[in-house]
């Protein structure tokens, strides 16, 4: 299988070489790093990482701007947060900003690599307890108004099969495609296909924007 491109990104050089090393010494291929926001952005247009490893704090942007400027310029790149900080309101305005994922720095080593090639791979990967906290707030904020209404019959929307429907719900759970695949009986690259061909049906970008969607039409009941 072709090796998963990553970038690293953290103002701390130890630390991101250190980051840095254990990925490339794990099989993944580190195309790029850097220390400073502007920067990233701009090497990660040329590099085309498949994951960015980002710190939130930076010394000229911070990192919910860079996630910004990253989708902007390469709409399809999986942005998985590596900050000191657990703090509620940051993973929320980095994963509204568009990150696939956020650990904070204590975790354990072998953890961080499996999370990397999980956000490759699609999975929403969040230090525990932060996951819970993400689908809360997708809640709170499909309980606003003229939300509830379901994916299938929303004029417009492309119809979505019943097997793409029962996965989207498991995905709205917070279910990981390991999960979902024992769930249903199915194969992992499975799960995959039928993540990925919803999301192109609904012109979304990646699982976290599908989750979105469907908390907002009610489909995590």
């Amino acid at each position: 299988m072709t090796a998963v491109r990553v970038m690293v990104v953290d103002d701390h050089p130890m630390w991101r070489e250190g980051v840095a090393r254990d990925l490339a010494e794990a099989g993944f291929l580190v195309v790029a790093t850097s220390g400073e926001g502007r920067q990233a952005i701009r090497v990660a247009a040329a590099a085309r990482p498949d994951v960015v490893v980002l710190d939130l704090q930076l010394p000229d942007i911070s990192g919910v701007e860079v996630v910004v400027g990253l989708r902007a310029a390469l709409p399809d790149v999986r942005v998985l947060m590596l900050s000191a900080s657990g703090e509620e309101q940051s993973v929320l305005d980095a994963v509204k900003a568009g990150a696939t994922g956020y650990l904070v720095k204590s975790t354990a080593p072998a953890a961080f690599l499996d999370a990397v090639r999980r956000t490759a791979a699609g999975d929403p990967v969040f230090t525990p307890g932060l996951a819970g906290l993400v689908l809360g707030e997708y809640r709170r904020l499909a309980a606003g108004p003229g939300q509830g209404t379901t994916g299938n019959a929303e004029p417009g929307r492309p119809r979505l099969t019943d097997r793409e429907t029962e996965v989207l719900r498991l995905v709205a759970k917070g279910m990981s495609y390991k999960q979902i695949a024992q769930r249903l009986g199915l194969s992992h690259r499975t799960v995959q296909n039928h993540v990925q061909n919803t999301l192109g049906k609904l012109h979304l970008h990646n699982r976290v924007e599908l989750t979105r969607y469907a908390i907002e039409r009610g489909l995590d009941d």
